[in-house]
Formats: structure tokens, sequence, C-alpha cells
């Protein structure tokens, strides 16, 4: 991508002014988007893209410069230019820059181009065909699939010199039904860290299928209840409250500014005592992994929290600088274009010892969250509100009769002290992760759980 003597010349420039820290990353992504409303293509893109970002860290002051002209006099000068805005004692450096081997632990075997466009659209249309066939009340499909393949370098001053390659696939499906003038949307989003062999081992029809289900259930559901009641969320996706709620209050990035409300609380007991939750980015061909950062760091398995008990946050370079820690392999970014700051990989509350059976019979009265959807947090309060996709009552401990409009309303630390039963029937859900350092893909997940007392927005009297 770029030979290590015009890295050294790029690193060198970088540190001119007095910087103590220059890191080089180099992006070349090809994306491709085969996306089908109706059974009929609407969209066949493909792109490439090739940039390259120079950070330049003093101390805890960092600043980062990015170009798509990688031209040895332009680099140079973006480095240079960047290096203006520090301000130190300035030093000699010696950079040694030694290539890492790297191990892939994600085996690719069917690459995207391998696959004829032909194939992927059959693809597409079998969605289609089993959504639209599933009930008459579904109205319209979307099926979409995206492909991207990332290859990067990253170097820095500190000697490290490491290429990698990464290549996802993903399947994106809707089915709308309509009833009267109610409309409600199932949708499901299976992602991995993977060529297209994800296609040929995923069941397509039940994906297609369930969507259909969801969106034709829901579309004739009466409004949920509001109210405070205890809730069952259930496993997979269910894992994106813990993810946004809580997952974005452990990253340094707002830990270091004091931003969070888990600021200064390791060793204490911020969950239920049957509470651990990982964020893990080496698990096999995963959406959420990688081998290693886009700092270069390899990823790891770690502990969140264990036994309710805080053990870890989710450190970058930049922010492990300002906390005094060591980096946790979590430094991410979307592209050339972002800065990497601490992101989360595959986050997940660990099995408990409950089965999800026992948890429903000990809920006499309730609401049972089979699939979240998309909601809003605020960091530094821990304060949440999240859509539940399809919802049942559950009387008895029966699930009962479906309610649509549900909407999860709390707060991180209070709905983690307040989950008292959780399942053994962990299982991931994929999406993509937006913060300060762009859009990166992400597994959350979780067993089902139980959360005592949640305030339940929906409507009175119902």
């Amino acid at each position: 991508m770029l030979n290590p003597s015009l890295v050294h010349n790029i690193l060198t420039a970088a540190l001119e002014t007095g910087g103590d820290f220059a890191e080089v990353f180099v992006e070349d992504k090809t994306v491709g988007n085969l996306g089908m409303i109706g059974g009929v293509v609407e969209t066949a893109l493909s792109g490439r893209d090739f940039g390259v970002g120079v950070r330049i860290l003093n101390g805890s002051f960092a600043v980062y410069a990015y170009t798509n002209d990688f031209s040895e006099a332009n680099l140079i000068k973006v480095a240079k230019s960047a290096a203006q805005a520090i301000r130190g004692n300035t030093r000699n450096h010696t950079i040694d820059l030694r290539k890492s081997t790297l191990e892939n632990q994600h085996l690719i075997r069917i690459m995207h181009n391998d696959v004829a466009k032909a194939r992927k659209v059959d693809w597409l249309r079998r969605a289609h065909d089993v959504s639209k066939g599933y009930s008459p009340l579904i109205s319209q499909t979307s099926s979409t699939l995206i492909e991207w393949n990332q290859n990067i370098l990253i170097a820095n001053s500190e000697g490290l010199f490491v290429e990698d390659s990464r290549t996802y696939t993903r399947l994106v499906l809707q089915a709308i039904a309509e009833s009267g003038a109610d409309k409600q949307t199932g949708a499901h989003g299976p992602g991995a860290y993977a060529g297209l062999e994800f296609m040929e081992n995923i069941d397509l029809d039940w994906y297609a299928k369930d969507a259909a289900r969801i969106a034709s259930t829901m579309v004739t559901a009466k409004h949920a209840p509001s109210g405070k009641l205890p809730v069952v969320i259930d496993n997979g996706f269910g894992g994106v409250i813990f993810h946004e709620a809580c997952g974005h209050g452990l990253e340094a990035t707002a830990v270091a500014n004091k931003a969070s409300v888990f600021s200064d609380k390791l060793g204490e007991q911020v969950a239920s005592p049957i509470v651990t939750a990982i964020d893990d980015g080496t698990l096999k061909n995963e959406w959420g992994s990688l081998n290693i950062d886009d700092e270069g760091m390899p990823t790891q398995r770690n502990v969140l929290i264990e036994n309710g008990i805080l053990k870890s946050y989710l450190i970058d370079n930049l922010g492990g600088r300002k906390m005094g820690m060591a980096s946790t392999g979590s430094g991410r970014r979307q592209s050339y274009q972002f800065a990497p700051t601490s992101r989360m990989n595959n986050t997940y509350i660990e099995n408990g010892d409950s089965t999800p059976e026992e948890i429903i019979a000990a809920t006499e009265h309730g609401l049972y969250a089979k699939y979240m959807g998309g909601g809003s947090v605020n960091p530094a309060t821990g304060e949440f509100n999240f859509a539940v996709l399809e919802g049942y009552m559950v009387r008895n401990g029966k699930i009962e009769e479906p309610v649509k409009g549900a909407t999860l309303i709390g707060k991180g630390i209070d709905t983690l002290n307040k989950i008292d039963m959780v399942g053994n029937n962990l299982a991931h859900g994929q999406g993509m992760c937006g913060s300060l350092s762009g859009s990166i893909p992400v597994n959350v997940g979780q067993p089902m759980i139980r959360v005592s007392n949640m305030t339940v927005g929906g409507r009175k009297g119902e």
C-alpha cells in the first residue's frame, strides 16, 4: 500500500514540531450494495475509496489530518501541516519500523467477486417471494445485500508496521404490513466478518418469513399499555439496550472526560450480581470482530462487568493516556477520514442460570419484548428510551396477546441493578454503531433477561 521508507518519512515529518507520537493509517476499501424493492432491483452500486490519515499526539493533545492524494510530496506536506498544531519540545526520534506478521483469525471462503451478480439477485428475489407470500397483509418488501472489503496499513513512531484485510457481508430485510390506515414493519439484518459463504450458511427463508411474521402480527395488535411493569427482553438484538445505555458509558471517550455515569467506579457494584457483561473482538467471524483494532492493537476479550462489579473500560491509545491505563484493543474508526477512538466490538451480557421458560413462567404480569427497535440515549446520564419492535403481554406466566407501540424508558445503571433473572440462551444481533469516529459494525447480544420494574410508554387505558 505504502512502502516502509515513505511511511518512515511521513512519521518523521509529523514529529518535527515536538509531538511524542505519530501514526499513519492507510485504507483501500471497496463497497458493493445491491438492493431490491418489491421484487425489483432498485440499486446496484459499487465504489472504491483510498486514503491516508496522519495522527499526532503530544500528551493528551491530538491532531488529525487525512488526504486521498497519496503522492509522496503531498503526504509529507499533510504531515508537516498537521504538525504545526503541535507546540512541544522538539526531540530526536529514532523510528525503527518492524513489519508484524498478522495471523488472520477469521477465515474467508468465498470472496464477493467470485459470485455472479445474477446469483445475488436470486437471493434477494427469494427473500421477497417468501416475505410477500407469508400473508396478504404484506404490502411491500425490501432486501439489500451489503458487501465490503477493507485493506489497511497501520504504522506508528513506536515501530509498529502492520497490514490487515477485512471482509464483511450483511443482508438487510424488511417487510411492511398494512391493515386499514396502520402500517407496521418487520426487519432482520444478519451480518458477519465473512465472505459470501455467509449467504450459503444462513437460513434465508427463515429471516424473510420472520420479518413478514413480525409485521403482520404487529399491524393487527392492540396498543401497549403504559406504566411500570416487569419487562422480559429476549435474546439477540435485545442487547441493544446494554450497548447503548451502558456500553457507550464504558468507553474511554466518555470516561476519561468524566462524562459518564461509570467514571471512577472501577471495583464498585454497578449491576445486579447475576449480570456479567463482556466485549469481545476476537469471536470467530462475528460482525464486530477484528484481528487488530484501527490502532494496530490485537483485539481481546474484555470483561466489563463481572457479577455486578465494574471491572474494566474500553480504552484506545488517546483515552489510555488521559486515564493512565493501557489500551484494550478498542480503538476503532469508520475510515481514514476519522481519527480512532474507543468503541465496542461484540458486546453482550453473558449467560445466566434460568431457562427462557422459567423466566416467562415466573412473570405474573408484564411485557415481553421479543424484538427491540431503535432508540436514543444520553451517555452522560445513561437515560434511554427504546422502541419495542415486537411485544406481547405476559399474564399468569404465559405469553398472551401481541401489543404494539411500546417504548422502554429508564437509566442504564438503574436498569442493570433491576435485572433479576438471566437466561441461558445467549444470541447476538448485528448493527451499525455511530459515534465520534463514524459508523462501524458491532454485535449486540444477551440471553433473555427480566427487569423487575421498568417504565413502559404506551397508551393510557389500554
